[in-house]
């Protein structure tokens, strides 16, 4: 006869054909934590005007500065001009990236005041609207019915900004943003080329500053694609073939004009 352990053992246990105690919950149904996933998409917009404005201000400044001394400018007459070149560049790089952002941001907030407006007037029509875009993505109608419904019960204007326009809290314009960042990456990249021209002699200062640029270019790809997530080797190799092709052009046309100046 078994004794009182061993029953409440088998009446615990699944295949005793007893009652499973409560506790013995299978993993599978037990609460888990919230899976977080990090997206580089976020930060695509300061991103962009980073990588954009440090390549732009070391190629630009790196061939400007070639330039000058191709045509045989003394080095204090370089420096003049890379120092001019990299403060003309960050204020245009600031003023152009704040006024294209700033019109995209204004084309947003002008498609938000427009589906404002809809939802006003016509709100069954935006909820067959939302439920359609559901369905071209993949919903029974039912289901997309029901998705519609509860997205704009929760935030309608939110649902038809992300769904319908496209307009994302990390991905909407930020003008600001995007000027700092651009006009800030522009400096730190011209500063590098400059910092060489500075501390190489004279008579070695065009060998110095090109093989420093495009080292610098190289890394500059490879911490481009770090960030943005991509294969490394076409990023640098594009940034690289394209910096190098640039500064030549320049210390062609600086040789060209110092030859017959």
């Amino acid at each position: 006869m078994a004794n009182s352990s061993n029953l409440t053992r088998m009446k615990g246990h699944p295949n005793s054909g007893g009652e499973i105690d409560k506790d013995d919950k299978d993993p599978s149904e037990m609460p888990s934590a919230r899976h977080r996933e990090r997206h580089r998409t976020q930060h695509v917009g300061w991103l962009r005007a980073a990588v954009l404005g440090a390549n732009d201000g070391l190629i630009s400044t790196a061939s400007l500065v070639l330039g000058v001394a191709a045509a045989h400018g003394t080095q204090a007459s370089v420096l003049v001009a890379g120092s001019a070149g990299l403060v003309a560049g960050a204020m245009s790089m600031a003023a152009g990236e704040y006024v294209s952002v700033h019109s995209q941001a204004d084309t947003e907030q002008a498609d938000l005041a427009r589906e404002r407006t809809e939802l006003r007037v016509d709100d069954k029509g935006e909820h067959t609207e939302l439920t359609a875009i559901y369905v071209g993505r993949g919903l029974d109608p039912t289901l997309a019915k029901q998705v519609a419904d509860q997205l704009m019960a929760h935030d309608s204007i939110g649902a038809h900004a992300r769904d319908e326009l496209g307009i994302s809290e990390s991905l909407k314009a930020r003008p600001i943003q995007a000027a700092f960042a651009s006009a800030g990456s522009f400096a730190v990249g011209s500063v590098l080329p400059l910092m060489v021209a500075a501390l190489a002699p004279g008579p070695r200062l065009i060998v110095a500053v090109s093989g420093a640029s495009l080292i610098f270019l190289a890394l500059l790809g490879v911490l481009a694609a770090r960030a943005g997530g991509a294969a490394m080797m076409p990023s640098t190799i594009r940034v690289t073939v394209l910096g190098a092709l640039a500064m030549a052009a320049t210390a062609g046309i600086g040789a060209l004009f110092g030859a017959t100046g």
